[in-house]
This record gives structure tokens, sequence and C-alpha cells, in this order.
């Protein structure tokens, strides 16, 4: 019968192929045919894992082999390919899996598996590239199902060719007598295209501490949701074992409706939601954890073992297929007033039933009343495992082939950990793969604290983030005109041979929501070319303009360096190009990309953002931009040589991602580039002849945005962002050694205040210009010190100071010659190498989804303050500019 069944399921496969036009079923029949395993009597069915259901569906059963783990909490992966080449849609899953045996059960999607062999153990991992969780079971959770024309996408060119299928075994045992284990999953999937495509939204606090005792502690979570319409169907909550109730709730308009409410204590899987919820535009997502510190006598954070908490509110939702995104995030609390209103019942514990809690954990109704006492304590027993077990990092941390006991997610005072380190640590625990390298020391911990470890051992604990005045400090000049030039937008800055200021601005035109659609294509175009020049050339010390240029070239105007012969180079972020412009001509010397067609191949950019060029070799280097995510590198004359860089993956960025590499300082004399990370908060700096990572420089009071970066010798300067609604870290101007990435001086303006500031530039002198994109300024800083003729050490660099014609002029011991030329940066010190390169980053592991980088198109948690510079597709109803 087998046989003959076989033979039926050919000719079925050779039907469609004739009928329909599929991609060689035959072919993909004969793949499974030549690999199928041999399974266990107890696997029936199994070996036949493609079950055709009509024209256009068929059906894919995934079970583990008939396997016997040999221990408790044994993690068991196995993979299957996609029967098809063309694109499919998973639209229904039917689990195979008996919780006497099985904990959990995850499928993921990819293109290829970590191993080839019929099934391996899951410390190997996965995936050799980046996969996507299409599916979650656990002990005895009902099954998720996928509303009506909602799909996860596979195959095709975007979509996973494998499903790769994970099991966690907890108590083994029922393999005692020799059992042989088959669990697994059936899929429904289609070639019709689905309309709506799933996807998660997870909702995350990152900074809640428990104190011991307390009765009633409240963890609060709350984006502003900036994207195209989501439905929601599912949710999840989780905690550990002080979780009493977790509750999700959409706001719109101060009316607060109810997306899910459970127990953390009930098993932790997707649950439907009773009610279809929308979410639009401007709507707020709001989530409350409630705790009790009750029997504890130290402090509880949130951390990934069991004596630590978490508070997590997992969405599952669906969204139109143009505009489908497949993962988000939240986990910031931005507007704390909003949760006077949140509903009563959200602080209202969920009362699970003693029952619920026998089944639950396999229990039956018919229990004798002398097995209630040993049976409840089973129960507990039970329940503790699912806390400490069901967490969704530590399962994939066990995934990765990690201990839970390596999860050291938030040990230390929340108020002097950033809230991106902890997230960062958290989502190191799926990264650790790509780091091909053990946890084993301090320094290894998180990329962000390697700095301060290296600072601290240098330096002592006392010196970390100190504002060091001293004798240096920078203030505003209050004299100088800026704040009056009456300017468009102010995009870009730079510094001539004559330190002359040189300043890019966008005249009549702005970047606002209305700027671009959602392919990052300009919708503005019939309003022409700006008409006013929108290069100026102004004296250092009145800001009296010298010079002008730029009329009828631009639309908007973004990023601005000058080479060492004098020529402007500049970026137009709707154009998608990037010019070289002489002192003295009107039409452009070189230009790169193509007229409004963004792309991200060798000759096409996706709005770039800033220029630098070697004044050594005339390389050119492009930060491209806010919808590509690399630096290129390009002949003199314009060829292209090579690029680096790659999106930012889920959680904390590894070195070489970039989240819009927004501003560049060259160090040409000892081939650095450092690249301020706009939405990752970071500086970056590499090496020019191979784009090798060499270090990262960040600090907590960046905040979470960091817009530009100019260098001069042995220092750095940069400002930062707006900061987020309850976050303390004030937007402001920094002054780093560039040896150690030290903060040893801050600044802000005297008169009027900074809104946006978009670009900074510094001179030798250490005469800094800052131009703000709101404000529509510019402001002047300049040292205050006395400046008499005496040696002095300044960020660890000696220097000899001249006082002469009201400008202040350091000389550096090293015989370095003042009046070099200035973009954003030139000249250096190279005082020490923090950081050994990372080869072996990759983009394995549970990368985010790509979110175009642009600033709207960014995680929820890192919000979407747009600089009226937002490349985000329009949304209904669209915003105001700000």
């Amino acid at each position: 019968m087998a046989g003959l069944f076989n033979n039926l399921l050919v000719l079925f496969f050779v039907f469609q192929n004739i009928c329909l036009g599929f991609r060689s079923p035959l072919s993909v029949f004969k793949r499974y045919k030549d690999t199928s395993r041999s399974f266990s009597s107890e696997c029936l069915g199994s070996d036949q894992p493609v079950i055709s259901l009509g024209l256009s569906d068929f059906a894919l059963d995934i079970r583990m082999p008939g396997v016997t783990p040999k221990q408790s909490d044994t993690y068991l992966c196995m993979s299957v390919p996609l029967p098809v080449d063309d694109e499919a849609y998973v639209v229904d899953f039917k689990p195979h899996a008996s919780m006497d045996t099985v904990h959990h059960m995850l499928l993921f999607g990819c293109n290829e598996p970590s191993s080839t062999e019929n099934y391996w153990d899951c410390d190997e991992g996965t995936c050799k590239d980046k996969s996507n969780i299409l599916y979650a079971w656990a002990r005895n959770a009902p099954p998720t199902r996928l509303p009506e024309g909602v799909g996860f996408r596979v195959g095709g060119e975007t979509g996973g060719r494998f499903f790769v299928l994970q099991v966690h075994y907890g108590d083994i045992s029922a393999f005692r007598d020799k059992h042989k284990d088959c669990s697994g999953v059936t899929l429904h999937l289609t070639h019709q295209k689905q309309p709506l495509i799933a996807g998660m939204y997870l909702m995350m606090s990152v900074n809640t501490v428990i104190p011991p005792g307390e009765k009633v502690v409240d963890a609060d979570i709350a984006c502003h949701y900036k994207r195209f319409p989501m439905h929601l169907f599912a949710y999840r909550v989780h905690t550990h074992r002080l979780g009493k109730v977790v509750s999700g709730y959409r706001v719109r308009n101060g009316q607060w409706t109810l997306i899910g409410r459970q127990s953390p204590q009930l098993p932790q899987a997707f649950y439907p939601v009773e009610r279809p919820v929308d979410v639009s535009y401007d709507d707020t997502l709001a989530a409350r954890c409630v705790f009790s510190g009750e029997g504890r006598t130290t402090e509880t954070h949130i951390g990934g073992t069991a004596n630590d908490e978490m508070c997590n509110f997992y969405i599952m939702y669906y969204m139109e297929a143009k505009h489908a995104v497949s993962y988000m995030t939240c986990t910031q609390n931005a507007n704390p007033e909003l949760f006077r209103n949140i509903p009563q019942e959200a602080n209202v514990p969920v009362q699970v039933m003693s029952d619920m809690l026998k089944m639950t954990h396999g229990h039956h109704e018919e229990t004798k009343d002398g097995d209630k006492s040993s049976l409840l304590q089973q129960a507990k027993k039970q329940e503790e495992e699912i806390l400490e077990q069901s967490d969704f990092y530590s399962l994939l941390s066990k995934l990765l082939g990690e201990r839970e006991d390596v999860v050291h997610v938030y040990k230390h005072n929340p108020t002097e950990k950033a809230e991106s380190d902890l997230v960062a640590e958290i989502a190191n625990v799926v990264q650790k793969k790509d780091l091909a390298r053990e946890i084993t020391n301090h320094e290894e911990r998180d990329s962000t604290n390697l700095v301060r470890d290296r600072i601290q051992s240098e330096h002592g604990e006392e010196s970390w983030e100190k504002e060091h005045t001293g004798d240096f400090h920078i203030e505003e000049a209050v004299e100088w005109p800026g704040l009056d030039l009456k300017l468009g937008q102010i995009s870009g800055l730079a510094l001539d041979a004559e330190n002359n200021l040189v300043i890019f601005h966008r005249g009549d035109h702005v970047w606002d929501e209305n700027s671009f659609d959602n392919t990052f294509v300009y919708q503005q175009r019939g309003l022409g070319p700006i008409e006013q020049n929108t290069i100026l050339v102004l004296h250092p010390s009145n800001a009296k303009l010298l010079h002008s240029l730029g009329k009828s070239l631009f639309y908007l105007p973004h990023g601005l360096s000058i080479d060492k012969n004098g020529n402007y180079w500049v970026t137009d972020v709707a154009l998608h190009q990037v010019f070289k412009l002489g002192p003295d001509k009107k039409e452009p010397l070189l230009t790169l990309g193509v007229a409004l067609q963004p792309g991200s191949d060798k000759n096409h950019f996706c709005q770039p953002t800033d220029v630098a060029v070697d004044p050594n070799t005339g390389s050119i280097y492009v930060s491209d931009g806010y919808c590509n995510s690399r630096i290129i590198q390009f002949s003199p004359n314009g060829l292209y040589v090579m690029q680096w860089g790659e999106e930012t993956s889920l959680g904390r960025a590894k070195p070489g991602q970039f989240h819009i590499p927004h501003s560049l300082a060259l160090i040409p004399d000892f081939s650095q580039l450092c690249v301020a990370d706009r939405e990752n908060g970071r500086i970056q700096c590499f090496r020019l002849e191979t784009g090798e990572f060499i270090r990262e420089i960040k600090h907590k009071s960046f905040g979470r945005k960091l817009f530009a970066v100019s260098y001069v010798p042995g220092l750095l300067f940069a400002v930062n962002g707006m900061p987020y609604p309850g976050e303390a870290e004030p937007v402001q101007g920094f002054v780093m050694n560039f040896s150690t990435g030290e903060i040893i001086d801050t600044f802000i303006p005297l008169r009027k205040s900074f809104e946006m500031p978009h670009d900074v530039v510094a001179s030798e002198d250490k005469t800094v210009f800052v131009g703000d994109v709101h404000a529509r300024a510019v402001w002047k800083f300049a040292p205050t010190e006395k400046m008499e003729h005496r040696s002095v050490k300044k960020a660890g660099i000696e220097v000899q100071e001249i006082k002469g014609d009201g400008e202040h002029k350091l000389d550096s011991s090293s015989g370095r010659i003042l009046g070099r030329v200035r973009g954003k940066g030139s000249g250096g010190l190279n005082l020490g190498n923090f950081f050994a390169s990372h080869k072996s980053y990759s983009r394995k592991g549970f990368d985010r989804v790509s979110t175009e980088g642009s600033d709207q198109e960014k995680d929820e948690d890192e919000g979407t303050d747009s600089e009226e510079e937002c490349s985000a597709p329009p949304a209904p109803p669209a915003p105001s500019s700000s």
C-alpha cells in the first residue's frame, strides 16, 4: 500500500506540473524520496512529509526522526527543505507533541541549516544564516491559528528555503522504556498570495527594580506607533516567579482598549485576542506587569535567570503585504503620565484555579484526595520549571548552546546602565554564536563596556565619564551673530583652509513626512531645485558672507566636507547623489549616483548622508545612509573600490553594523575613518585601507542618538539628539580625548537652545561650530581660559599655547603644522587601539528584520522624532511637521 501511495503521489505532482506550471514538483518529491529517513514505527505517517491538499495547497509534515534524548533539558534540532522553489505561505500549524515528553517546540525559517544530519544537538545552532521564528508551542498550550488571508512568507527570492524544528525535551522519564519521539508540526502551505503577512511586536521592560518585601510594583512600557496599520490577533505574557498579572492595551484618543491580560503563571503561550484590535499611525501601545517582592530579601532586577525578573508582552499581528514588517520592539515608557488612566483591571491579579494548574501540568481530575498533597507539590515544582525555562531569551540561549547562568542581563544598578546596554546584553544571548567565542571575562561581556574597562584600567574608576573641565572648557561665543542668519534647514558644516565657516542649507525646501514614498523615491520634484544659493562661506569672527554658490543644483542638501584643494563635497538625499563642486564652478566636477533613483548597488545610493576625502590618497568615502547601512570607498576619479557595513541586528548593535551612518570624520595620518552611527548612539572607527573595525566609543550621556562627529589632533567633538520623554540625557556637545574616548568637556548654548543639532565642525584652535536643522541656527563655541604662552597638557596631549591676534592656536609637541585642511576632521594622533577586529561577526542568529534604517522606519523603542528629515512611507493620518 505504501508503494502504491507513493506512485499515486508522484502522478499527482506530475499532473500539477503539467496543469499549473509549478516548478518541478516531481523533482521536489524525488528530493524527499532520496533523503528519506528510517523512522520508528511509532512515527506513523512521518515518512510522507509532502501531502497534496488541492491544486495550490499542500501539507508539510515536520517530525523528529524517532529520537531518544539521553538526559533532561535536551535540545534537539532537525531540518526539512521547502518542497517548492516558488514563493509560498504558511497559513496554519498543527502541533504533534505531548507535554509528557516535550517542554516546547520552536519552528524557524532560514536558507541554510546549521547541520546536514538527520537531527543534531541544538548547541550547534539552528541556521547558518538569518533565521525567523515562525511558530512556537509550549506544554499544554493551545495552537495559534492564523486568521483567514494571513500567512508567513517562505521561499521565493526573499523567504527561507528550509524549516528547522527545535524541540526541548524537559523530563525524559518517558524514554526509559526505549520510547522514540516523533514530535513535530504539520504545516499547511499555499501558493496563493496572501494579502496579509504575520509578524511579532515585543514590549519589554528593561529598567524595573523590585524592592524586597514590596507588595505591589508596576513595570510600565509604552511606545507611539509610527507605521502602517497592523491588526492584532494573539498575545503572550512573560515574567518569572514574582509576576502576578501582565496586561497590554492600545491607547487612542485617551481610550484604553484591552489587547490581552493574563497570569504569567499559566502556560506562556500565544492566546487569541478576544476582540480584534487594530493599531494605526500615532496610536500608543501600552503594557503593565505587576510584581510582588514579598519573600525577597534583596532587590530584584531584570535578567535572564530564575532569580531575576522579566516583563514581556508579545503581540502577534498582521499587516498588508506591501507594508509588512516582521518584527518590532518597544522597550521604554514614552509617557509615564499616561498610566494614571490605565484601567484598574491591570492591577488585579488573574486567579489561577487549582484544577487549571493541574490541567496545565498534565494532571487529571480523577485524582484521589490522598494524592492531592504530593500532586500540588509536583505541580508547584513543574510550575517553577516553566517559569525558569520558558523565558523566550533563555530558550534561545539554550538553542544557541549557551547556559542560562551566563545570561547575566541586569546585575548592575539600573541608574548607571543605559537601557540600550541592557537590551544589548539580552540580545547578546542570541548573538553569541556570531562571536564564535565563549564569553569568559569582563572585557568580552559587552562591547559597550570595552572602552570603559580600558579607561578604568589606565586612569582609575574615578575618571570614567567625569567632566574634567580643569583649565579646558568651551562656551558659546555670544557675540557671534550666527543665530540670525535667516537660513533654511542647516544640514552640513565645514571649515576651509582659511578657517572660514562653510554652511550647507536647504533654502525654502524641507524634509518632512511627505518628501518620500515607501520606496524612498522623492515625491516633491514638482517644486524644482532650490533657487537660493545653498552653500555659503562666512567669516568665522563676524559671520560676514564672503562667497556663495549652489543655486538650482539641489533638492534636499545633507552632508558637506572640503578637500585639500578647496573643493566642496556634498550629498543630496532627494537626488540620492554625491557631488564634487569647485569653489568657483557652477557645475559639478564629479557626480556619483543616479539622479532621483535610490538603490544599493555600486552605482546607486539611497539617501547618502556624508562624504570624506583622504588628503593623502584622494580616496572618497561616502556614508550611505538612511536606507542603506554601509560605507563605500571610491577612487579619486569616482570608481567603486569597496564597501563595508550592514544593518543593525536585533538588540545590541555589533561592530560594523549601522543604523543610519550619519557623519564622517577622517583621520588620514593614521588611516582611520570615524562614523557617527546615529540611531545606535555611538561612534565607530575603521581602517581606511580595509574597512576593518577598530573601536567603538559609546557613553550613557550620548543618549540614544549621536548625530555628528568632528576631529582635530587629539580630540573628537560630537553632538547628540534630543532625549526621549522620561529620559535624562540632555542634548549637548561633547569633547572627547581621542586616545581614550573619555569625555573631557560638554557644552550647551547660552543663547537659545539646541533643538536638533545636525552637524559639528572644529578647528585646531578648538573653535567649534554647531548647525541645528530645526532651530535653523549656527552656534560658535570657543575655549574660555586665558591663553598665555605656556606649555600645558590637555586631553593627554602636550601642546604649546600661543596668544596672538585674538586667535588661540595650539601646536602639538609632535611638530604637526597648524592650518591643515579640515572638513569634518583631518590630521590626528593614534594613541591606542582599543578593540581587536571581530572578524567572526556575521549576520547569523536571530537578526532583526530590516526596517529600512530611516527616521520613521526604526524599532518602536527608538522613537520617531523626525528631524523634519524623515524618510518613512506616508502613513495616514500624516502628522504635522515638527
